[in-house]
């Protein structure tokens, strides 16, 4: 296999799940559904930014955001199937980084 020439696939790839933030929402959202006012206290990130990743992570077709008809209104966002399926990366990267990155 030739590793000089970058998969455009791969590229894309790496480019989706580099942006700031959206790894750490992906991880996050691996437990389980949750609201955006929990995401934006638990991962730290301005509610402008985290809104922005969702629409792109919807669009990317790795989450879905739910609607609940109650009052208030309840929204909550949970990864598809396709979401899901980067369980085993993102565990992969946390032994990663347990092993090779010094704690903060």
């Amino acid at each position: 296999m030739d590793t000089s020439i970058i998969c455009p696939r791969f590229e894309t790839a790496i480019s989706l799940l580099s942006q700031r933030w959206t790894g750490l929402i992906i991880y996050q959202l691996l437990s389980g559904p949750q609201r955006f006012s929990h995401l934006t206290e638990v991962i730290g990130v301005s509610g402008r930014l985290l809104s922005e990743r969702l629409k792109n992570l919807e669009v990317e077709g790795l989450i879905t955001r739910t609607i609940y008809p109650e009052t208030p209104v309840r929204i909550e966002y949970a990864l598809t199937e396709k979401g899901r399926s980067l369980k085993p990366v993102m565990d992969e990267i946390q032994k990663w980084s347990q092993t090779w990155i010094d704690p903060v």
